[in-house]
Order: C-alpha cells, then structure tokens, then sequence
C-alpha cells in the first residue's frame, strides 16, 4: 500500500526561511543564471531610485535581483539568479 503525502503549507518553512532572511544581505551568495558566476550580493552593480533598485551580474550584465518599497508593500524578484546561498555564521 502506498501511502500518500499530504503536504504542509508555507508556515512550515518559516523556520528554515529565517535563517536566509536574517544574515546580513551583503554576505547572501547568489548564483547568476545568465553566465553562472556566484559572488556576494555585494559585489553585484546597483541601479535603481528611490522606489526600487536592480542589481546586475557583473559578468555579463544578468539582472539577478530587482526589489521595489512602495511603502505599503515590498517585492522582491530573484528571475536572474538560479540560487541564493547564505554561509553559517563561522563558516
């Protein structure tokens, strides 16, 4: 008999989420799905304003992250990169 899987909900990965959310952004690895070069966060190009900004791959210009504060709402659109990865504290 198989059994089936019933799945949870999103809440249930509020704990795991946490700890990528709650590093400094800067340190955040991201993966750019345009040439496959990973760096810091810090190290990708900023352009934007004052509602929101695009940070590009230095390598070949990928768009990796777009945020945008509207003030009552913030997005944040990670098409561009293929993974964020986020080091233990000492690692």
């Amino acid at each position: 008999m198989i059994e089936e899987v019933v799945p949870l909900d999103g809440n249930a990965a509020a704990g795991p989420l946490a700890a990528l959310f709650a590093v400094e952004p800067t340190t955040i690895i991201v993966t750019c799905e345009g040439c496959g070069r990973e760096g810091a966060l810090a190290t990708l190009k900023l352009y934007g304003g004052p509602v929101g900004v695009v940070l590009r791959c230095p390598a070949c210009d990928t768009a990796n992250v777009r945020s945008a504060d509207t003030g009552t709402r913030v997005t944040l659109d990670l098409r561009g990169s293929t993974r964020l990865t986020v080091y233990a504290a000492g690692a």
